[in-house]
């Protein structure tokens, strides 16, 4: 089994370059949005991240949590750290591609390999390049947390190979390469902010949705779902991110302590992931869920993996993309 927990020296190095101009430390508090429910791996890694931090600074530095979208959806907290009224976030990737649209690189399904290609290109030199690349938004990156490899649910049939997807109504993220990806597979893709999909799928407003297994448990997906088909079709960091004049007021220590936390707690959730994916997909199995195990990934890749990288490729070039190709060798 691969250890998603190990971090490169990269990713330790990256850290120590955050240090940024000396002010005082004196007690702090400040406040992290997430879109967690209290079962989902993320809420436990705010929450190991949180008592990392108290504990690097002697309890000087509080880091106060606010989940479940308690603070809004992933779009208007994200929203809310680049204003200043959240000082810090977690949210899907592809919710930051709005505003910072090179990211759109990694969520073009089929990029990653597996955990291993994933966990390489983010803790490397294309994901310290990416993380520097916030301050274009007004974001001081801390690290890559992540929800992990997307699969497919819906209430309609089981999904085999790519022309099973044609017309259902699938809810997906913004991420243009998502949304391409959809289309271009015959299906409608709906992007809606994850808080209100439960519903959403429950009125049959949309016949389904793709997001990992343990994330879709997590929030009861399975309950409002008949059919999961493991396509594994895109991989989905969620990287953690603080108001950056919010970073820039606080002390070297202050800062060190929360770069090492961040990136910690990153791997404590991997190893979290590690373990739920299979007693999730096991879960959801014995609650009825018809799950198929082996589709025609290749289809799906022959498909939709051409088009989206065409995409990338004509506003960004192909040097970040090279990169990663390289890294799965």
């Amino acid at each position: 089994m691969i250890d998603r927990r190990i971090f490169t020296k990269g990713a330790v190095f990256a850290a120590a370059l955050c240090i940024a101009a000396p002010a005082l430390a004196q007690d702090t508090t400040l406040r992290l949005a997430h879109y967690g429910s209290a079962t989902d791996s993320v809420t436990k890694a705010a929450e190991h991240f949180a008592e990392l931090t108290s504990e690097k600074t002697d309890g000087a530095l509080t880091i106060e949590l606010f989940g479940n979208g308690e603070l809004g959806n992933s779009p208007s907290m994200l929203e809310g750290v680049r204003l200043g009224t959240i000082d810090i976030v977690t949210v899907g990737n592809p919710f930051f591609t709005a505003s910072l649209p090179q990211l759109n690189l990694l969520d073009l399904p089929f990029l990653f390999q597996s955990d291993a290609h994933a966990f390489a290109v983010l803790d490397g030199e294309v994901g310290q390049s990416l993380m520097a690349s916030m301050s274009d938004a007004g974001l001081q990156g801390l690290a890559f947390w992540e929800l992990g490899f997307r699969n497919l649910t819906n209430n309609t049939r089981p999904i085999n190979g790519p022309a099973d997807l044609a017309d259902l109504k699938i809810r997906t993220t913004p991420n243009p390469a998502h949304v391409l990806a959809f289309e271009t597979l015959g299906a409608n893709p709906t992007p809606m902010p994850f808080a209100e999909v439960y519903s959403a799928l429950q009125t049959g407003t949309i016949d389904g949705q793709e997001n990992p297994v343990n994330h879709i448990h997590a929030n009861k997906l399975n309950e409002v779902q008949q059919y999961m088909s493991l396509t594994a079709h895109a991989y989905t960091t969620s990287p953690l991110v603080m108001n950056a004049g919010r970073w820039s007021g606080l002390s070297p220590e202050f800062q060190t302590a929360l770069s090492e936390a961040a990136i910690e707690a990153a791997s404590f959730q991997r190893g979290l992931n590690d373990e739920e994916e299979q007693t999730s997909l096991d879960a959801m199995k014995a609650e009825g869920m018809n799950v198929v195990e082996n589709p025609d990934r290749d289809a799906f890749r022959a498909a939709v993996s051409e088009v989206t990288r065409a995409a990338y490729i004509e506003n960004f070039g192909t040097e970040m993309l090279d990169k990663i190709d390289a890294a799965a060798q």
